[in-house]
């Protein structure tokens, strides 16, 4: 008859702390500040094509859709444009921020 030997190494499970070794970090993961551009640049993608839709198709080309339609497209592009500049000049300037740390250090 065989007979299960527990390793004397081992610990049950419960057993063992889990206690961090440090205090924790509870920034959070992604600053608020591009949180905010987010929302911001989401918001102007939803209102501001239909908004210029509206106000061109009645005031500027008198009730022609099909420019309307194009104009607010146009506008769209530009909203989106606008925030993947806005982002590249975010991380560049991260990016400075990091090397000019690591310069520091040195």
């Amino acid at each position: 008859m065989a007979s299960r030997r527990g390793a004397p190494e081992e610990k049950p499970l419960l057993a063992t702390p889990d206690v961090p070794a440090g205090p924790s970090d509870t920034s959070p993961a992604v600053p608020s500040h591009i949180i905010t551009k987010l929302l911001a640049f989401s918001a102007a993608l939803f209102f501001l094509p239909i908004a210029s839709y509206f106000l061109t198709r009645d005031v500027v080309f008198k009730g022609n859709a099909a420019y309307a339609g194009g104009f607010a497209a146009l506008v769209a592009n530009v909203v989106l444009v606008g925030y993947i500049v806005v982002a590249f000049l975010d991380d560049k300037k991260e990016q400075e921020v990091l090397d000019a740390e690591t310069k520091k250090e040195r």
